[in-house]
Parts: C-alpha cells; sequence; structure tokens
C-alpha cells in the first residue's frame, strides 16, 4: 500500500507499507526513508473520518483500522525532545563569526 506523508514545511514523500502493515510498521518505514526517530512521529490521518493523531498505543493496529488506506494523506508530526532524557544527543553548538556580536551571543564550539 502506498501513501502519501506531509510534514508540517509542505514537505511530501511516499512511503510503501505492506497491506496489512500495522501502525508501526509505517514508522519503522518513515524513520528508515527519511531518517527521523520512529518514537517522535505523530501521525495524523487527513483523508478518514478519524479527526486526531494514532495514539502512541495504537502502533500494533492494523492501518486499516486507525482509517489508513491506499493513497491516504497523512500529516506528519514531532513530538518535542524530552530535555531530561539523557539519551538525546545534545543540540548542536552554532559559532557565532561576527565581530559585532555581543559575548551572550558567542558560542565557542568544541
Amino acid at each position: 500500500m502506498k501513501v502519501v506523508l506531509e510534514i508540517l514545511t509542505g514537505i511530501l514523500f511516499s512511503a510503501d507499507v505492506p497491506g496489512d502493515g500495522t501502525v508501526a510498521d509505517l514508522k519503522q518505514v518513515i524513520g528508515a526513508q527519511q531518517k527521523l526517530p520512529c518514537d517522535r512521529l505523530i501521525l495524523l490521518p487527513g483523508d478518514s473520518d478519524r479527526r486526531h493523531p494514532i495514539k502512541d498505543d495504537e502502533d500494533g493496529a492494523p492501518l486499516v483500522d486507525v482509517g489508513i488506506k491506499e493513497g491516504s494523506h497523512i500529516y506528519l508530526f514531532f513530538k518535542p525532545v524530552d530535555p531530561d532524557d539523557s539519551d538525546q544527543p545534545p543540540p548542536p553548538a552554532v559559532a557565532v563569526d561576527s565581530a559585532d556580536a555581543s559575548p551572550e551571543d558567542q558560542t565557542v564550539v568544541t
């Protein structure tokens, strides 16, 4: 089954999953294809009667049971990063290379 996904930035892409695939299968395909963390993906079917995001406890549900079918348009959101999660990599440091930048604006990159 081929579905179309849309990230809020307007990027559209498609994903192929088996017809009997689950929500977790779709998240795995999206994660591998787009290099995104599967555990942060939020899926919102855009062309079904369902008007709420698919919950994490529905990851084992067949796609058809959550309103996703061949050609479905799905909006893709992301859960925020938990700042207390030590498994998450730190945000990248940004070097400021401007002579008129204040000391507060400058970050040392190691």
